[in-house]
């Protein structure tokens, strides 16, 4: 049964029909620019789709104060867009930004490749409003950068994947737009990559991003050597970029890399497509998981989990964040019937690597039929209590979150 779909104009409008449905006992999924629908869980049930994406209005921008506040139906690019008119922006990195929403992307906890560099998309969120399962409209923090004692219920909502309320809006403190950018790819000759690894976690200017490619060729620029390739985004002044670059020609020479291509123009573009390639699908022969954990274990984490995959036969795509710590690894097969007999027993492997390793992408039907949250955290008791506490009727994404909430 397909369930069917509205998209409020206004908060309230939302509001009175998540209240209608609350009251019915009806299941709600809530949607923004389904650029993360492959993400953890499918809903258990759904009686009505309501969508974000016709809340998006820029309602403020103090630009002064380095404040906004804005409609959780805007996307990322129109959000950027905005702000860059006055020379400022807000760092938040997602895939598919011209389609991912604000709400949707702050309420899946995205986490990007420069949060090492700026921090976290939540630090950055300073208030917020939702709707609660029962229609209430929850207001909390405000447009001042401190204004918070005791508990900050905005950042409750962040990550919570829609379980505990629709975030309609969110107020954010922004930063001046970086004069400049610049782009780094060097190919990896065998052997070369944890030298690599050190290197550049050690570099006294630190990078904006820094990660480690194989594969991905038709989503992110350069080409392999024998040990992959790396990206490295740098962003600041002239001066600090022009440094920041002879200390890296330096650092990889060391390392063994003879060639480093500096790509001057275009450097968000390219940090797009390495963002894209996170979530890039293969149609139903793919799945890609993320692996979170501390930087100095990334390599060979993302070592091991890729050669699991190859043991069962399987393609990999890799892309590893040398300053976060992130892995990404995109499994697949030539046709998807081959891909279904295999991705079972991968997925055992790779569990057994990393328990909690969430599946972020991939179409293919057997999906539905695999854990793709992993284990669930030591947390899980009162992740369920507060869930019962905002929407004890378990209207809103049903099953979507850890472990069915």
């Amino acid at each position: 049964m397909i369930a069917e779909r509205t998209a409020p104009k206004t908060v309230e409008e939302l509001a009175k029909t998540l209240a209608q449905c609350n009251d019915a006992g009806l299941a709600v999924t809530i949607e923004g620019g389904r650029t993360l629908h492959g993400m953890g869980s499918q809903p258990r049930r759904s009686d009505l789709v309501i969508s974000t994406t016709r809340l998006n209005e820029l309602l403020t921008h103090e630009y002064h104060d380095l404040t906004c506040s804005v409609r959780a139906g805007m996307t990322l690019a129109q959000l950027g867009e905005r702000l860059a008119q006055q020379g400022q922006f807000v760092p938040i990195d997602a895939p598919l930004r011209r389609k991912a929403t604000i709400g949707g992307t702050m309420a899946a906890g995205w986490l990007g490749p420069r949060r090492h560099f700026y921090g976290r998309s939540r630090d950055f969120a300073i208030g917020s409003q939702v709707v609660l399962a029962d229609g209430t409209i929850a207001n909390a923090g405000g447009m001042v950068v401190k204004n918070v004692s005791g508990y900050d219920m905005s950042k409750l909502y962040i990550g919570s994947f829609g379980t505990l309320g629709v975030i309609t809006q969110l107020n954010f403190k922004t930063l001046p737009v970086p004069q400049h950018r610049r782009v780094l790819i060097a190919r990896l000759p065998e052997r070369s990559r944890d030298r690599v690894v050190t290197q550049i976690a050690a570099l006294a200017v630190v990078p904006a991003a820094a990660c480690c490619v194989e594969g991905f060729r038709k989503n992110i620029e350069g080409e392999d050597g024998i040990d992959g390739r790396l990206f490295l985004l740098l962003e600041g002044s002239q001066a600090l970029l022009d440094r920041a670059t002879r200390d890296i020609r330096s650092a990889l020479g060391r390392a063994g890399v003879p060639e480093t291509i500096i790509l001057d123009s275009g450097a968000p573009e390219s940090l797009e497509r390495l963002l894209d390639a996170q979530i890039a699908t293969l149609g139903e022969r793919s799945m890609t998981y993320r692996s979170l954990g501390m930087p100095e274990t990334v390599e060979s984490r993302a070592r091991e989990l890729r050669d699991a995959a190859n043991r069962r036969e399987l393609f990999t795509d890799v892309l590893f964040d040398i300053m976060n710590g992130d892995v990404f690894v995109r499994v697949s097969e030539r046709d998807s019937r081959a891909f279904a007999e295999k991705i079972e027993n991968c997925d055992d492997e790779l569990r057994a690597i990393d328990p909690r390793s969430v599946i972020v992408a991939g179409d293919a039907p057997i999906r539905a039929s695999l854990n793709a949250w992993g284990a669930p955290p030591e947390s899980i008791a009162k992740m369920r209590g507060v869930k019962e506490r905002f929407d004890p009727k378990g209207t809103l994404n049903p099953g979507r979150f850890v472990d069915g909430i």
